[in-house]
């Protein structure tokens, strides 16, 4: 059976009263009588009485709609970034449409195409592992789409941006790696073409400068599919790990990676501080409960989520075109185990 809501022409018809009696009372409009509103109110309430948002929209040139578009919903950074967004976004009377790339460029093309087509007020998005080109995105602004990207952005591409300082924190835990000893430093990250990727690995290599070592790109592992290819990535490890001389460390990039490696270090019979050090971004609370444990880095994808949400509506209810815009920077909080 199909389902059909309840529209305002049916209340009229059941209460024998006009279309803009239901629609004023349902506004709680004064200029019809307290008792024909009660009556209306309670009929509407007693049946699920939903506004048409495509109604609401056409009144209000807007349907109160935003798209989200994350890589993967299984990352609990995203989950989290998620939830931000959304306390934000119904406090001000909107909806999120959530989707996700699966970090194909063609998924999230069609993806965000989609999600035009269902006329959303603006659109926030964390582009793909794969993704090199972004025109769909800038043919969709061009055409007047508030865009704001948070965590993984496209460059030269004039929006909102909300970011973590990626450069900072990764020269700070590089060089404590260091300074416990470390200086075969396995950096496993992102695919190269992202900016989280590139920021992350010069504050690496600055550690390294600084401290008078120097940088091996064989010691640079990219997940060019983020953890889509679990016994690749598993089997590149191995012959990391048999590299002479061996790393003696490793730097992990990503929340789902860090989980990851993790657990494929335990598998090929390496012991973490045994055998090395590890550090690694998470926002998955399991991780503390892992032994031994392992300095973490967690960002703060709460705070992201308000941020990106926040800039969106003010640019989707801005009067006048905007000209200047924000890359807010926040810092993310190293937990160390000892």
């Amino acid at each position: 059976m199909k389902f059909s809501s309840i529209t305002i022409m049916d209340i009229a018809k059941a209460l024998g009263v006009s279309k803009s009696t239901v629609s004023r009372a349902l506004q709680n409009s004064h200029e019809v009588g307290a008792e024909t509103r009660k009556k209306i109110l309670a009929y509407a309430q007693q049946h699920n009485y939903e506004p048409n948002p495509v109604a609401k929209g056409l009144q209000h040139k807007q349907t109160f709609s935003i798209g989200v578009v994350v890589p993967e919903l299984k990352n609990n950074f995203f989950a989290q970034v998620i939830e931000g967004i959304d306390e934000v976004v119904y406090q001000k009377g909107y909806q999120i449409i959530i989707s996700q790339s699966y970090e194909k460029p063609q998924r999230e093309i069609e993806t965000v195409r989609h999600l035009a087509s269902r006329s959303i007020d603006g659109l926030i998005i964390s582009v793909s592992a794969e993704s090199k080109e972004y025109d769909h995105l800038k043919a969709l602004n061009k055409m007047g789409l508030p865009i704001v990207f948070f965590d993984r952005v496209a460059e030269n591409f004039q929006t909102h941006q909300v970011v973590i300082n990626n450069q900072k924190v990764a020269y700070t835990v590089t060089e404590m790696l260091i300074r416990k000893g470390r200086r075969r430093i396995l950096h496993i990250t992102h695919s190269s073409d992202l900016s989280i990727t590139r920021e992350r690995l010069v504050g690496y290599k600055q550690a390294l400068a600084k401290n008078g070592i120097a940088f091996d790109e064989r010691l640079v592992y990219n997940c060019h599919y983020g953890t889509m290819q679990v016994e690749a990535i598993e089997a590149d490890l191995m012959k990391l790990m048999q590299m002479k001389p061996r790393p003696d460390a490793i730097f992990s990039s990503g929340d789902r990676i860090t989980t990851l490696i993790y657990s494929c270090l335990e598998k090929l019979g390496f012991s973490v501080p045994k055998h090395l050090a590890f550090v690694g971004f998470s926002n998955n609370t399991m991780i503390d409960l892992m032994n031994p444990h392992i300095m973490v880095i967690r960002q703060p994808a709460h705070e992201m989520g308000k941020a990106a949400a926040e800039l969106l509506i003010q640019l989707i209810e801005s009067r006048k075109p905007t000209k200047v815009f924000e890359r807010q920077v926040l810092d993310p909080l190293i937990v160390a185990h000892e």
